[in-house]
């Protein structure tokens, strides 16, 4: 036998001694720089064929190499032991995650890697060899599909995916795909998992090729009984794919905004600005958000901008996630008796907002706060007739918006938290394994501003600044409020007028 194919022994402490047979794979791993107790338990990996030495990369093996002995060692037992890497297609990065983990355990005083738990694999080969889709893992998330086989085009749009929650722990894809299909296809579903604990998180997404299949999905499964005694909560749900981005400068159009940043980004759809219907020398309030064709769009988008290395005019820029734009089903806007009515300057009153939108039938109400305003007719005809007539009407040399008001959904930040998590796991990369950077976060609205913007229950279609886009608003200005005497005193006067 040649020293390199020599079997190494394992003492556990006075019992079995154990032999490992080793490879040239073995001797690369020694000669990489791991300890040779390390290589020996990376080689039952291999021998199991569970990991190849050509699926770990460069940084894998610094990380492995790095880690200190006795948990790298323990890690990789766990794995062995309890991991099933068939559909894991960036093995490195997986143990990364999963070294991550370990390491964060240990700051908890916990010594030992997660037990996994995991779904019926008869079962779930089963509905993999059924349907041809692919089942991707990492740490974060389990993914089936997306896209699904054959599939021509680019990924479903909003309103194509439902949110599922209070899923037991124990639940995976080999009980959710069977009852989700039955609805129309599938594009993908994650599930997102928990490496603390092994298990899922307790929520997933699932995502269909059509609208309709989602809202029939959330229809029929919202309280269906997965498991005895344990009832899922699925809505249609809507994704993510706004930004928002201050300190642009106030003389840039919105079509000057759109230009620039589609030069920076990809699948920049649309430009939402505030002007200053009163000063027309103010074409945007230092802010923009910025709507992208898809999620994964407008993701791509914010790691970019955020990344510190681009500065837009000369200047840097804050970027983060606006709050998504909940969508009402189709069935609730065909109820819509309201208008929303945007850009109005500040000597327009209710009365001639009254007098203008009069001619199209009866007016129940007319509600204007501050450049916005809600027009409540009361037939539904006469909504639609002045929608068509007086969106770009101008008032007072200004041009207004006119859109359908949409009723408010209530209390969606528990699914916009969930959404958050899924959009961090599903960019996770080693830089995230290795590092804990906290995103760009701000906080509510001061208590002065709570329940004062959107008043009347009603929202407008991407219009009106919302408590959240409010807030991020007035988090940009207390970066620079000590650095400017005149920012000071707009934000003193702003609050002492909303509090008057």
């Amino acid at each position: 036998m040649s020293d390199d194919q020599a079997p190494s022994t394992e003492n556990g402490g006075g019992g079995d001694v154990e032999t490992v047979e080793k490879s040239e794979d073995h001797k690369k791993l020694v000669d990489f720089g791991l300890d040779t107790t390390v290589a020996d338990e990376l080689e039952k990996l291999f021998q199991a064929k569970l990991v190849t030495y050509d699926d770990l990369d460069p940084r894998a093996l610094e990380a492995i190499r790095d880690f200190p002995i006795e948990c790298a060692i323990a890690v990789l037992k766990q794995l062995l032991a309890d991991s099933n890497l068939q559909h894991v297609n960036n093995k490195s990065a997986y143990i990364c995650g999963v070294m991550k983990t370990y390491r964060q355990k240990q700051s908890l005083g916990e010594d030992k890697p997660a037990v996994t738990n995991g779904p019926d694999e008869k079962k779930l080969k089963e509905i993999l060899d059924r349907t041809g889709y692919a089942l991707e893992i990492t740490t974060g998330q389990r993914k089936y599909g997306g896209p699904p086989p054959s599939w021509d085009g680019g990924p479903p749009g909003n309103g194509h995916e439902c949110f599922v929650g209070r899923i037991p722990k124990t639940v995976y894809e080999d009980d959710l795909i069977p009852v989700f299909e039955k609805f129309g296809t599938i594009w993908d579903l994650r599930l997102m998992m928990n490496p603390m604990q092994g298990c899922n998180r307790g929520y997933a997404f699932v995502t269909f090729t059509t609208a309709e299949a989602a809202r029939e999905a959330a229809k029929q499964l919202n309280n269906y009984e997965i498991k005895p005694n344990k009832k899922l909560q699925v809505n249609v749900s809507i994704a993510n794919v706004r930004l928002f981005v201050g300190n642009i400068p106030k003389n840039k159009s919105r079509e000057d905004i759109l230009e620039e940043f589609k030069k920076l980004t990809e699948g920049l759809r649309e430009v939402i600005v505030y002007a200053f219907p009163d000063d027309p020398k103010k074409k945007n309030r230092g802010f923009a958000f910025l709507e992208y064709d898809t999620h994964k769009s407008a993701s791509g988008a914010k790691r970019k901008l955020a990344s510190g290395r681009i500065r837009v005019w000369g200047s840097e820029i804050i970027v983060d996630w606006a709050d998504p734009q909940d969508e009402p089903d189709e069935e609730t806007m065909a109820k819509v008796k309201v208008l929303y009515v945007r850009n109005l300057r500040s000597n327009v009153t209710e009365e001639e907002l009254k007098k203008i939108f009069e001619p199209f039938g009866e007016i129940e109400r007319v509600k204007k706060v501050k450049d916005y305003g809600f027009v409540h007719y009361k037939e539904r005809d006469s909504t639609l007739s002045a929608l068509e007539a007086m969106n770009g009407y101008k008032l007072h040399e200004v041009e207004i918006n006119v859109t359908l008001a949409k009723p408010a959904n209530e209390n969606k930040a528990r699914e916009r938290r969930m959404r958050r998590e899924r959009d961090n796991n599903m960019n996770m990369g080693y830089d995230d394994y290795y590092s804990s950077y906290p995103p760009a976060s701000f906080g509510p609205p001061p208590p002065m501003m709570r329940g004062r913007i959107a008043r009347g229950g009603m929202r407008g279609r991407g219009g009106m600044m919302r408590p959240r886009e409010f807030s991020l608003l007035l988090s940009f200005l207390t970066k620079i409020y000590f650095f400017s005497p005149f920012v000071k005193k707009v934000v003193v006067s702003k609050s002492l007028s909303v509090n008057n």
